[in-house]
């Protein structure tokens, strides 16, 4: 009797799962089921896009990808505020708008635990054709840095202004006026020479310049230009302004066109789908 016991004992404890032949949990078993493990359902769909397609998140964007905006002259003509990267590298080939470290500078920020050190890169981009952009990052490391100024750069790309000296002959060359710009205490005046002269500057607004497309202008400085931040943004500033003058050759006045906007509002209004 107490064998038969002991057996239906077993038995029951086996039903219930605790000494059955899976061992511990009788009939669920190890490792099935909705555990924790790494089943193969995790991670599929993973790399069916490439990483490189760009897919837009403005209006702009779209625009730009989908061939309604030709050139980038039309977002400046209509002042598009340009937020992503992408759009200025749709425009200029690869090896079209080159990058350049104007300056790396280390800078400190006081904690309770000591100092935490960061550095500041400042980059430069332009085609040597009328276009320039500057870009300011700072970061724990000087990669990061660079990679993020340089995305900045593309984001504030302006266009330059260019004239002459004298006579009209030929390609522009120089400034079209005396423009001045500032950041701080420095001062960056640009003045207009004669073909042959030059880019007559210190050697940071001289990259900047020739980035440009300004093969010859005379420079003033005035101020503390030894601070080379300041220094390369009033350079920045002043080519900024070439535009910001109204000449007489700019004085007929032409009608009013609709935005892009406006134009593809069509286009804009349907809904964006992203391939997965």
């Amino acid at each position: 009797i107490e064998l038969v016991s002991f057996i239906t004992s077993q038995l029951t404890m086996a039903d219930r799962g605790g000494f059955g032949s899976r061992g511990r949990g009788g009939d669920r078993g190890r490792g099935r089921g909705r555990g924790r493990g790494r089943g193969r359902g995790r991670g599929r769909g993973r790399g069916d896009s490439p990483r490189d397609e760009w897919i837009p998140c403005t209006k702009l964007g779209r625009l730009v990808k989908a061939g309604k905006i030709s050139s980038l002259e039309e977002i400046f003509l209509h002042s598009l505020p340009v937020k992503e990267a992408q759009i200025i590298d749709h425009f200029f080939p690869e090896d079209v708008l080159v990058d350049q470290v104007m300056k790396i500078m280390p800078v400190q920020k006081q904690t309770s635990a000591g100092q935490r050190t960061r550095f500041k890169a400042f980059v430069a981009v332009g085609d040597s054709n009328g276009h320039i952009g500057l870009g300011v990052k700072c970061s724990s490391e000087v990669a990061n840095a660079i990679r993020g100024a340089i995305t900045l750069a593309k984001l504030s790309l302006v266009p330059v202004r260019r004239g002459y000296w004298g006579a009209k002959a030929g390609k522009p060359h120089t400034v079209p006026t005396k423009v001045t710009g500032k950041c701080g205490s420095v001062r960056v005046r640009l003045i207009p020479a004669p073909r042959g002269t030059g880019i007559v500057a210190a050697p940071a607004t001289k990259k900047l310049l020739a980035m440009a497309g300004i093969t010859d202008v005379f420079t003033s400085t005035r101020g503390h230009s030894r601070t080379m931040g300041n220094f390369i943004k009033a350079a920045f500033f002043a080519l900024q302004n070439t535009y910001s003058y109204l000449t007489p050759e700019l004085w007929p006045s032409y009608g009013f066109e609709k935005t892009p906007y406006q134009v593809h509002s069509e286009f804009l209004s349907k809904k964006q789908v992203v391939a997965h």
